[in-house]
Order: C-alpha cells, then structure tokens, then sequence
C-alpha cells in the first residue's frame, strides 16, 4: 500500500500544466460547492503553540473529518521573521491525509501554495457575495506573498480595472507590480488614506503583531466598501478598527476561531451576521448588504484546505504527476514488527 507524495515540484507542475486561471477558478468553484453542500464534515478549530524567540510565531495543525472516508491535517507554521532573516515565506506547511477506515497516510503535499489559493478563492467567495459586482477598484494593505493570490482571485470574478497598493515595506509595495505583471491591471503604490478613499474592495493581509493593530485607519472608506480581513489568526491580533467592525455587517468563516483569534474576537457574538457558508446557502440574503460596509473574516480553515488537496490529488492523477512510495511500515503479519516485506 503506498502514499501518494506532492512536492513542490509536482504541484507547480500541476499548476503550470493547467495554467494558474484554470485552477483558481476550479479551487473557487469546489470551494463553493464544498460550502453549500449538505454534508460539510467535521472541522473544529485549529490548535497549537506559540515558538520562536519572543514567542513571535506559532505552528498549528487544522484537521477537517470527512466521516467514512478521510481525515486532512494541515501544519503549518507562522514565522513573520521568514521572508527577512531567512529568505522564506511567512506561511510555511505541508498537507497530509489519512484513510478514516484504517488510518492508513493516503498522501502528502505541499501545503505553501494550496493554502495562499484556497485563501484567495475563498476572499473571491466572500467578495461575489458582499461586493457590488460592478467593483473595480481593490485595494491591498500588505503587499505579501497572500497579496498576490488575493489579487489574482478577486480578478477572476470581478471587471478589477486597477490595484492600489500600501504596505509598510517600501520594498515589497515596489515590487508587487512585477509579480502581478500576469493579471494585466493598472497596479499603483499609494498612501493609505488614498486606498481608502479609491476602493471597493480592501484585502488587509499583513503580518501585524499582537497588539499592533489595526492597519486601517477605516475614517475614509467608501461607504459600500467590502473588506477580506486575512492576516489576524492570534488573540490580540487584528487589522480593523472595531469602530468599522460595529457599524459593518460581519461574516466569519469558522465562527468560533474567528470569536477566539480573528476579527470577530473585537466582537460579541451577537454582532456577527451569518458564517461564509450560511451565506453561500443564501446569496439573495447576502445581496441585501452590497450597498454598507461589509466584512469578511477569514481566519481560514481545515475544510478550505482539504477541498485544495482534493483539487490537487484530482489534477495529479489524471496527469500521472507524483511519486507513489510507501512510507509506513506495514509486514506481511500484523503482529509481527520484524515481520519486513
């Protein structure tokens, strides 16, 4: 019996092959899907444990239970000090799955770029939802890696005619130009309160610190503006004003992490309007908020990254991409370790 193993190498030739519309549209498409179904699965809230010196970063594991069939578990690390020190991405993970039945690894993969599309598409989602559809104007405050996946995802459902751009690193606002150079939009560095003042749709996705927050002044958005909160994920940590959250309709994705470590932890659970995929049920409801300011929370979760890894694994098979091993020990008599085949 052997695991199926997704490098990067597989995955971006997956990704290559199929071009990177193709399967951020698919990831879009079966994320909604996954959203309304019936049948969601289990996904409880992530866990795990602050590291690193000043306990600065943290690594946590995001399970999603689909009963009877699998269990997807993501690791993934938070390491803000990556890109500087260590020339490394921000969000470092790897997925893997396991067999419900027998709990034997089914697959590992790469978990770096499923998760900053899944992110992506999940924003896109949310935005087709609570944006107004005639939206052309986005604006990015943090201008990293995420921001990149955000822009190419809310390009594919909205007429997005040009990007404004903040961040505190002058580097990175430079630079994110030439790596959305594929999109073929009007890409402009500017003040915040100038984004502010332009956009329909704002995508806060930085690494603020705890207690840092927020990032957005929020006294000169539009009054239809819609925002995709991305970059909060610790207790203390956010990037809206909580005047703008009081006054904005609110949407978590996972209700009870985003109450514990998102945006909504500035908020009563009474202040929250439905979850993503309450809405995704009844998108007429969620049309009635396109004309106000409007929130998505996206703390992110398992059920996101399992719909990626099943995309991924789909793609893999029918392009016969990856390596088939066997990682487990798994003798000839069960009760027998030194039993080797």
């Amino acid at each position: 019996m052997e695991t199926t193993i997704l490098t990067r190498q597989h995955v971006a030739k997956i990704i290559k092959e199929n071009g990177s519309d193709y399967f951020m549209d698919r990831i879009i498409v079966r994320l909604r899907e996954a959203f309304t179904a019936k049948d969601k699965g289990i996904t409880p809230a992530r866990d795990g444990f602050l590291r690193g010196p000043g306990d600065t970063a943290v690594l946590e594991w995001m399970p999603h239970h689909d009963p009877g069939s699998s269990v997807t578990i993501k690791t993934v690390a938070y390491t803000p000090s990556n890109p500087a020190v260590f020339q490394l991405p921000t969000i470092i993970g790897s997925l893997t799955r396991y067999d419900d039945v027998t709990g034997r690894l089914l697959a590992v993969c790469d978990g770096i770029l499923p998760t900053a599309i899944r992110t992506g598409a999940a924003s896109a989602i949310a935005s087709g939802l609570l944006a107004r559809p005639d939206s052309r104007t986005l604006g990015l405050v943090g201008a990293g890696a995420q921001a990149v996946t955000q822009a190419h995802a809310l390009s594919r459902v909205f007429p997005l005619e040009r990007i404004l751009v903040h961040d505190i690193d002058p580097a990175h606002a430079r630079s994110f130009a030439d790596r959305v150079d594929f999109l073929g939009l009007d890409v402009r560095t500017v003040p915040l309160h100038e984004l502010e003042e332009a956009a329909d749709i704002i995508c806060t996705v930085t690494s603020v610190g705890v207690g840092e927050g927020p990032v957005l002044d929020g006294t000169r958005l539009r009054p239809h503006v819609h925002v995709n909160a991305i970059g909060a994920d610790l207790i203390g940590k956010f990037e809206v004003p909580r005047a703008v959250l009081k006054s904005a309709f609110v949407t978590p994705d996972h209700r009870g992490q985003a109450l514990r470590e998102g945006e909504c932890q500035q908020l009563d659970e009474a202040d929250l309007g439905p979850d993503l995929m309450a809405l995704c049920a009844e998108p007429q409801a969620a049309a009635l908020h396109r004309d106000r300011t409007t929130v998505f929370d996206s703390t992110g979760f398992a059920l996101e990254d399992h719909v990626a890894l099943d995309v991924l694994l789909e793609l893999a098979e029918e392009a016969g991409i990856g390596d088939r091993v066997q990682v487990e020990h798994l003798p000839d008599d069960a009760l027998n370790p030194y039993s080797f085949q």
